[in-house]
């Protein structure tokens, strides 16, 4: 056991199997960072409050923390985990609470996939799989407020969101580590993916592009940049694929300093506001559309909250939900259909670490 920057850490060694309890502790518990260069075995008495970084990991306790496997993660019935899951392969018992992202990749390296839907709703086999390639952009995003100190992705390729266009015809991916849009040409009978290289989008060097969000009439397409704080108002050409900048502005108010990190993007049902989130400065900017698509900023809303991980507009266009990732709750703020404006509605809902909200209907 060792003490390093106030917090505990439990390491293991090669070769050797590793069982997250404390020996200073009966009950099991262990507040820091778990890191394992073997497998490690978390068991049902166990809670850990940190991340975990492993080369393999059986899970059969509670863990509030991201868990890291080089290779395998197994979460048995009685597994309660909060946090993202990323592994080369995953295994997951009926009764396991999960709540979080998982990220599963034999390969080990970025990909894209399509897969058909089955009538039950189940998932079939991939009927593609792509996997993203090229030089990283720089770690310094070029468009980056003054002082900002981002640093997200850039190590890789980063596949971040992948999407349809409005038609169908064209898939489109957000790589926020190579700083490009992807397009595809997809082939609806077989499934098949078919590169358009020339229609691929490049964003300023180190920006990171994380979501993208169409317009109602399909002919514009909004990205967001991680890194830079920006957004990025592309004109769509829905016969071939091929995007066009428009505009570029920020998302944060002017004179800002220091780091942020944009999380989501989002338009209204009426297609009059668009909606971006900013980590850190833990705000939702508004901005008008013009007839042209291009943005005017409105203002911005405080989430009552910190780290807005993402955010959901209702149906009617009435409410806007903020999930205040390091907050534990969603904030509810009701929305000013002639101005975009928000107006929070003094509504918490409790959540453990919110990542996403979805609407059925």
């Amino acid at each position: 056991v060792h003490r390093h920057a106030g917090s505990l850490q439990l390491r293991c060694d090669l070769h050797r199997s590793a069982r997250a309890v404390s020996p200073r502790r009966r009950d099991g518990k262990l507040d820091g960072e778990l890191h394992c260069t073997g497998d490690a075995i978390i068991g049902k008495s166990a809670q850990i409050k940190g991340n975990i970084v492993v080369t393999s990991a059986t899970i059969e306790g509670a863990v509030q923390g991201n868990v890291t496997a080089k290779d395998r993660i197994e979460m048995k019935s009685s597994a309660r985990v909060t946090g993202d899951i990323r592994a080369k392969r995953l295994s997951v018992e009926d009764g396991v609470t999960f709540i979080g992202r998982s990220e599963v990749n034999p390969s080990g390296s970025p990909l894209s996939a399509a897969a058909p839907i089955r009538p039950n709703g189940t998932l079939g086999a991939a009927t593609d799989v792509k996997h993203d390639a090229g030089q990283p952009g720089p770690v310094h995003a070029a468009s980056a407020p003054r002082g900002s100190f981002a640093i997200s992705g850039h190590d890789r390729p980063h596949a971040h969101m992948i999407q349809t266009d409005p038609s169908g015809r064209f898939v489109l991916s957000a790589d926020l580590g190579l700083d490009e849009i992807l397009v595809w040409q997809f082939d609806v009978e077989t499934g098949k993916l078919l590169p358009l290289d020339a229609c691929t989008a490049k964003l300023p060097a180190g920006d990171g592009p994380r979501h993208f969000t169409f317009h109602p009439n399909g002919r514009l397409l909004y990205s967001l940049q991680e890194e830079a704080s920006t957004l990025t108002v592309f004109d769509y050409d829905a016969v071939a694929g091929r995007l066009t900048v428009r505009q570029t502005l920020s998302t944060l108010p002017h004179g800002f300093a220091g780091t942020n990190f944009t999380s989501e993007v989002l338009i209204s049902p009426d297609g009059r506001f668009l909606y971006a989130a900013n980590r850190l400065h833990d705000s939702i900017a508004w901005f008008s559309i013009a007839a042209d698509g291009t943005l005017n900023l409105g203002g911005e809303e405080w989430t009552r909250g910190d780290y807005p991980r993402s955010f959901s507009i209702d149906p009617s266009g009435e409410y806007l939900y903020s999930c205040n990732q390091r907050s534990d709750a969603i904030a509810c703020f009701r929305v000013n259909r002639q101005s975009g404006a928000l107006t929070f509605s003094g509504q918490y809902t409790p959540a453990g670490t919110p990542a996403m909200i979805l609407f059925l209907t």
